[in-house]
């Protein structure tokens, strides 16, 4: 069982990877590059032209160029953001296997809600050159709503007593009544209007990866459970 739910996130996780990469790179990798710009602007305005003189030997890191390094770089990353979520969806699905592929999707669309809808509601998606506040605060709130949400839908969808779906809804009301970390007074180099297409398109590049990760790790599990998908040649033969 542990070997197909490894092989099950690994098939699943790189389907998702690619329609990640594929519609960051149409859509959401160009309005990053436009931040950059405005971010650029405004170092270059506040340099100071001998400091610059006297530190332009220093090296500042490798980072990946725009075109193909960017898109390979990007792609890795997503393969092992896609074949982790892959595993915890993989596992969840193993509890209760679902008989539609529709099930899937609302897999996918839980996990969706989990990791970036819940989240993002307090900490929506940043463009480069926007101010935040402290990053241990932001993460320590982000991990916090993600394990509250996961628990509260867990409760709601199959708790059998119908206080603990009650205590479901709290739970997921409660990271919001705190509140995620923010600054008094926030500033973004971009414009507004930039920023907002930019949320647009990392929620619906997001929603296609969870949706897409929900539907194939359904496909994966069903074919291995019933027609022997990732058998070893032992076991065909056997």
């Amino acid at each position: 069982m542990i070997k197909r739910m490894l092989q099950t996130a690994g098939f699943a996780g790189m389907g998702a990877a690619l329609v990640l990469t594929l519609i960051q790179a149409i859509w959401v990798s160009p309005l990053i590059l436009q931040a950059e710009t405005y971010e650029q602007a405004a170092s270059a305005g506040h340099s100071d032209p001998h400091e610059a003189g006297e530190h332009h030997h220093e090296d500042a890191g490798w980072a990946p160029e725009d075109g193909w390094q960017r898109v390979t770089s990007t792609a890795a990353a997503n393969l092992v953001v896609g074949v982790a979520f892959g595993l915890v969806l993989a596992g969840a699905i193993s509890l209760r296997p679902p008989r539609k592929l529709s099930t899937g999707v609302l897999w996918g669309l839980a996990g969706y809600a989990v990791f970036v809808l819940a989240p993002s509601a307090g900490l929506p998606p940043e463009l480069p050159g926007t101010q935040a506040a402290d990053l241990h605060a932001r993460q320590l709130w982000w991990v916090g709503t993600a394990i509250a949400t996961a628990i509260g839908l867990v409760l709601i969808a199959f708790a059998p007593k119908a206080w603990l779906k009650v205590a479901g809804v709290v739970l997921l009301a409660v990271p919001h009544l705190i509140g995620s970390p923010q600054l008094a007074s926030p500033e973004m180099l971009a414009p507004a209007a930039l920023h907002h297409e930019f949320v647009i398109a990392t929620f619906m590049a997001d929603a296609s990866f969870w949706v897409t990760l929900g539907l194939l790790c359904t496909v994966f599990s069903r074919r291995a459970a019933t027609s022997g998908l990732f058998k070893s040649p032992q076991q065909e033969y056997a």
